[in-house]
């Protein structure tokens, strides 16, 4: 779990994913035949055909998208307060007293300063029953550097990127941290890849760039790239918890990798599904099938690229998403690359 601990603690917001790219191309040495970097900032990593087939070989491309929701610096007050513009979907919530990371260089974290998040709220000695009952918007949350605003100004400019700061750490059987959506993905992907020996299918695995502000980068990626096959890794709900009924259990941990029938960005390919349901069985692979009423994944991109891709979501359940909590359950993390791995190898 060393690599997925590294992943989940690199601050790469959408727009900013230089730390976590730079992450990635160190730990997949030696496991592609190239590897660049489109205009977007995507990492498009190719692995050619180790066995000869009849024609052209099937291209598979596959999109983990590797930035993280978080938020930018929009203004800096006299007493050195900052104020942040978010960047992807937060529930306020979750914001409340959090420890929070400004890094003032997005490709170093030299510079990283530790702060503390709160909404601009009275202190709860102070506040009236109405104050505590009222969710503050976005807006109201100020970042505190314990600082002077002198010093602050000298350190901080406007579109820096915060995140919030998290440990990962093993907790029963599942791993926890925050932006396990979607650096989960990019360790199945890797792991994956890692396992594949033989395959006759050429593949396009994409790390891709701005997903959690409109599916960007695996847009562009496939428009390049023209696969015949498109399989999104991501992340999905796992509604299992107390307070949720069962209509609402997108899918429920530990029952193994999720097989996207579709989410409100697109619809998976009926024959592609079927595969992964035939493959999952034949090789004994956990495995659950998931429909995500709202939400979409990069598949939701990626089908639409060019004259269109047959596409699936391939989705590790986890829980409390969008959360400094995301946590995932062994057993599905693991199901997740050994079905990866195995339909590469039939491809």
């Amino acid at each position: 779990m060393k690599l997925l601990e590294q992943l989940t603690t690199t601050p790469s917001i959408s727009g900013r994913e230089h730390r976590v790219r730079d992450l990635i191309r160190k730990q997949i040495r030696g496991i592609f035949d190239d590897v660049s970097v489109d205009a977007l900032g995507s990492l498009i990593c190719v692995k050619k055909p180790t066995k000869k087939t009849r024609g052209k070989p099937l291209r598979v491309m596959l999109a983990a998208h590797m930035d993280q929701i978080g938020f930018m610096v929009k203004h800096i007050d006299d007493n050195g307060f900052l104020r942040v513009n978010p960047v992807g979907g937060f529930d306020t919530r979750n914001l409340f007293a959090r420890l929070v990371t400004v890094c003032t260089d997005a490709r170093s974290a030299k510079g990283d300063l530790l702060g503390v998040m709160n909404p601009t709220v009275k202190p709860a000695h102070l506040s009236t029953p109405e104050d505590r009952n009222k969710t503050p918007d976005i807006g109201e949350f100020v970042v505190d550097l314990g600082l002077t605003g002198k010093q602050v100004k000298s350190k901080v400019k406007i579109g820096d990127m915060v995140v919030l700061k998290a440990p990962a750490q093993k907790v029963g059987n599942m791993f926890v941290s925050q932006c396990m959506d979607n650096r989960v993905s990019c360790w199945i992907a890797i792991r994956a890849l890692q396992k594949l020996k033989v395959h006759a299918c050429e593949i396009h695995c994409v790390f891709t760039v701005q997903e959690e502000v409109g599916l960007r980068g695996a847009g562009t990626s496939a428009f390049a790239i023209e696969p015949d096959v498109g399989i999104a890794l991501d992340t999905t709900l796992c509604v299992d918890t107390p307070g949720s009924s069962g209509d609402q259990q997108v899918t429920k941990q530990a029952q193994g990798a999720a097989i996207t029938v579709m989410d409100s960005a697109f619809i998976s390919d009926l024959d592609l599904y079927e595969e992964f349901e035939r493959i999952a069985k034949a090789k004994k692979i956990k495995h659950q099938r998931s429909i995500l009423p709202r939400g979409g994944t990069d598949a939701g991109t990626l089908q639409r690229a060019g004259s269109g891709t047959r596409v699936l979501t391939l989705s590790c359940p986890t829980r409390y998403i969008h959360t400094v909590t995301e946590s995932v359950h062994l057993v599905d993390l693991h199901a997740c690359r050994d079905l990866l791995t195995a339909y590469l190898a039939q491809a």
